[in-house]
């Protein structure tokens, strides 16, 4: 029994590496990270624009806010897939998408905005209304 356990620990090493390896190869990068959304609307187009910037394959999930994403390394990277999808108005894991993109979402795709950028908008919001 314990000469098994051992034979299967080697052999899930063996393939692991090998799987590495085929990655690298292929130079096929998967990988997953936070998207602010809230609707199937901003799914459409989270996974669009994340598709635009050269993914091959984009999956939103509602629930998580998790965007996993596979993409050939040669074609675009995480920081593009991520501007692009700042650009359509939805911040990220890394980046946050400017108040004016955010402004065109349709109303039920406005989401609760990470601090970062909820705070220059209240302070907009306080200019506009002539209190400091």
């Amino acid at each position: 029994m314990k000469t098994t356990s051992v034979l299967l620990s080697f052999l899930f090493i063996i393939l692991a590496s090998l799987s590495a390896k085929a990655q690298k190869k292929t130079g096929t990068v998967k990988e997953s990270f936070k998207v602010w959304g809230e609707c199937g609307m901003c799914k459409k187009t989270i996974e669009k624009a994340a598709k635009d910037s050269g993914a091959t394959t984009a999956s939103w999930n509602e629930e998580t806010k998790q965007l996993t994403v596979s993409y050939k390394a040669a074609k675009t990277s995480n920081e593009k897939i991520q501007q692009a999808i700042a650009a359509a108005g939805y911040d990220t894991r890394d980046l946050t998408a400017n108040n004016a993109a955010y402004e065109k979402l349709h109303e039920c795709c406005h989401y609760e905005r990470k601090d970062a950028a909820a705070k220059p908008a209240q302070q907009e919001e306080k200019k506009e209304s002539g209190h400091h």
